[in-house]
């Protein structure tokens, strides 16, 4: 995809990684994530403006340490090392790494004792949010010191003739409460980005994109009905028009009423709607499967059928269209080469190695609130824009366990009211997701004066930004007590809701 300027992010397992590539896309300058072990090839192909160097949990010392390529330090590229990768810098260029005597974890205040364009404009004390075991005993040749704290005399180092710099604090984190500007002051001080990312060039570009990678060809989009699919085909038919066939599959996994409120929004459009009922099929297909990454991976390769299906009966149909999204793409394949992927999403993980048909994905680049700000230059309904994500495979991974058709029907009516109850407070618009999940447990309780054996209704709701970190929401008791009476009350074979108050990480936002 093409892009002004371009800011590469070397990850070295960072849990800030994700948060670095946000604060620089919202200084409005992309910025792309990659495998510490890019090759030096792939870095001049991807011809970025500024190189930034990822935390890590490791040490440059220990055997299996993950280290950079020989020959990025040397680089004509500005370099900006973020805790662990300001000890990767020393350690490449002879600088002195040790164990601190103690881990520093926490908030710290800094001195900046030399000026420096990464604290131009800043002044000469700053809050800063530490978090590293090792430290910087001796810095590398050429190197000086412009920045200290009470437990860090080397907590910033720039070279004296090069822009490279390192810096043993996360200017990521929203405990750096200036960090943006130290990034800002490297994006454009030192790398000259001109920080014209925005949605609206992303928009113009990627509509430009799509019309000459496509030129006369069709396209099908898998179309849920949600945020990232409406965005991706409002794209798409921007660019071909009437070329483009949106096809919606009720999976039979879908929320209550969802399937003819989609179609009731999605036959007034303008470009062609086609809608499958598939329920029985996807059903058949999960019968007696509880391993979440078997539902996965089954639902993606029936979506996929199904979609090639549809192109046969169309005709010369050549791309199909989806919405992922970036995070979809960190989770599904690590970045961080040997560390284990956290799940396959549907629409990337499940799908099957040989397709007839060739995947266009225009949104994979984007966090969910960039596809939200794309989504309104293209004039999507803000009824559409402020839904709550909801997962490729549906209910399948929220009923835990086995999937049935009387599972199902517990859990529809539960997650309604659940969803009722918080548009009618106010609360939903400030939530990021909530959704209802059914346990495969069953719980002792009494109703009318009987003894009763049934099921456990866990609910879930989650603030965030872009779902790459989240915490529960802070609901209030009041109305989670009349939730979970409505559901009680209402749904026949519940007797119990609990309410899930993990944050991510190191939960997921969902159970599967």
């Amino acid at each position: 995809m093409e892009h002004h300027d371009k800011i590469l992010i070397l990850d070295f397992g960072s849990q800030y990684t994700q948060l670095i590539a946000r604060r620089v896309r919202e200084l409005g300058v992309y910025s792309e994530i990659k495998p510490f072990s890019l090759s030096l090839d792939e870095i001049r192909k991807n011809n970025p403006k500024g190189i930034i160097l990822s935390g890590g949990p490791s040490s440059v010392y220990a055997a299996d340490a993950p280290l950079p390529v020989p020959g990025i330090l040397d680089l004509e590229i500005p370099i900006l090392g973020i805790c662990y990768g300001l000890q990767v810098i020393a350690h490449a260029l002879g600088g002195e790494v040790t164990r601190a005597p103690q881990r520093e974890y926490g908030r710290a205040e800094l001195t900046v004792k030399n000026a420096s364009p990464l604290f131009s404009g800043l002044g000469d004390s700053l809050s800063v949010w530490m978090s590293h075991g090792d430290h910087l005993t001796r810095i590398p040749p050429q190197f000086e010191v412009i920045a200290h704290t009470a437990n860090a005399p080397i907590a910033a180092i720039q070279h004296r003739h090069r822009p490279v710099y390192g810096i043993q604090f996360h200017p990521e984190v929203v405990h750096t409460p200036r960090g943006a500007e130290i990034l800002g002051n490297f994006v454009f001080k030192s790398c000259g980005c001109r920080g014209d990312w925005n949605a609206s060039a992303f928009v113009a570009s990627t509509i430009n994109e799509i019309k000459n990678k496509l030129g006369s060809q069709r396209a099908l989009c898998a179309l849920s009905g949600g945020v990232d699919s409406t965005v991706a085909a409002a794209l798409v038919g921007r660019a071909i028009g009437r070329q483009l066939v949106c096809v919606f599959v009720d999976t039979g996994l879908l929320r209550e009423n969802e399937a003819e409120e989609v179609c009731s929004f999605y036959e007034r459009s303008d470009f062609e709607f086609r809608f499958v009922d598939a329920s029985q099929r996807f059903l058949s297909q999960l019968q007696g499967v509880t391993d979440p990454e078997k539902k996965r991976k089954i639902i993606g390769h029936e979506f996929i059928r199904i979609f090639e299906e549809q192109a046969r009966q169309i005709g010369e149909v050549s791309y199909l269209v989806q919405g992922t999204l970036y995070p979809d793409v960190i989770e599904s394949v690590s970045t961080k080469g040997p560390s284990a992927t956290i799940k396959s999403h549907h629409n990337v993980g499940g799908l099957p190695s040989h397709m007839k048909l060739q995947l266009l994905e225009p949104l994979r680049e984007l966090f969910k609130d960039e596809v939200r700000r794309a989504g309104r230059e293209l004039l999507v309904p803000a009824f559409i824009l402020n839904r709550h994500p909801f997962p490729g495979p549906g209910l399948a991974v929220r009923v835990l366990g086995e999937i049935t058709p009387e599972r199902l029907a517990i859990l529809r009516p539960a997650d309604r009211i659940f969803l009722e109850e918080l548009r009618a407070s106010g609360q939903y618009d400030l939530i990021w997701q909530a959704f209802a999940v059914l346990l495969p447990v069953q719980t002792v309780g009494v109703m009318g004066d009987e003894r009763t054996y049934e099921n456990v209704i866990a609910l879930r709701a989650v603030t965030s930004l872009d779902g790459m970190t989240a915490d529960w929401a802070e609901i209030p008791h009041d109305l989670l007590a009349r939730i979970s009476n409505r559901i009680i009350n209402e749904v026949k074979g519940v007797n119990r809701v609990v309410y899930d108050i993990s944050s991510k990480p190191p939960s997921t936002i969902e159970w599967e």
